[in-house]
């Protein structure tokens, strides 16, 4: 593929959509539509950040034998679907913070160690250039309601037996169905 352009089309609060141009091996031209967060794109090198938007949390509790998992409803989806808690890193945040800050809003939960951080990954590389960080650790506390009304999240610890019946029933975001089924094999 060869870039030769973009263009801006629609500037939303939070997502600025985009038709990227290129000309294929055998010289078709392609229009792409993407989704980005950074509403000012300019050039090709912009594309490719190495910078993370959001914050995604692995979290167990202290034995490591129950991970954390939100029942949320997504809008997009129209429908509730698991997930790990995630959100974005606000300006003058780093992962780290962002991660339990997130955790605090959305579960309640207090971050109590992090144990590994899993580098750069796409959200949804099919349509947006969204980056995440993964914050892997432990977490303990009393599970509490997100404390925002734009968001319905139920969320709850899982063990190993529990998720693999919840794979079989249930609807999943990738990243955590793709974790939680390989944990739930361990």
């Amino acid at each position: 593929m060869k870039f030769i352009g973009l263009e801006k089309k629609d500037q939303g609060k939070y997502i600025t959509r985009y038709d990227l141009n290129y000309v294929t091996a055998d010289g078709q031209p392609k229009c792409y539509e993407i989704i980005i967060r950074n509403g000012n794109i300019g050039s090709f090198e912009e594309l490719h950040g190495d910078k993370p938007d959001a914050v995604v949390l692995i979290m167990h509790n202290r034995e490591g034998d129950k991970v954390l998992l939100n029942r949320e409803f997504r809008m997009a989806a129209g429908m509730w679907v698991y997930n790990f808690p995630a959100g974005l890193i606000d300006p003058g945040e780093d992962a780290d913070t962002a991660a339990a800050r997130e955790l605090r809003e959305e579960t309640g939960l207090t971050l109590i160690s992090i144990d590994d951080h899993i580098g750069l990954s796409y959200s949804a590389v099919g349509f947006s250039n969204e980056m995440n960080v993964c914050v892997v650790g432990k977490c303990e506390g009393t599970i509490q309601m997100s404390d925002s009304s734009f968001e319905e999240i139920a969320a709850a610890w899982y063990t190993r037996e529990e998720v693999r019946e919840l794979l079989k029933t249930e609807r999943f975001a990738a990243r955590t169905q793709a974790y939680c089924y390989m944990w739930s094999r361990q």
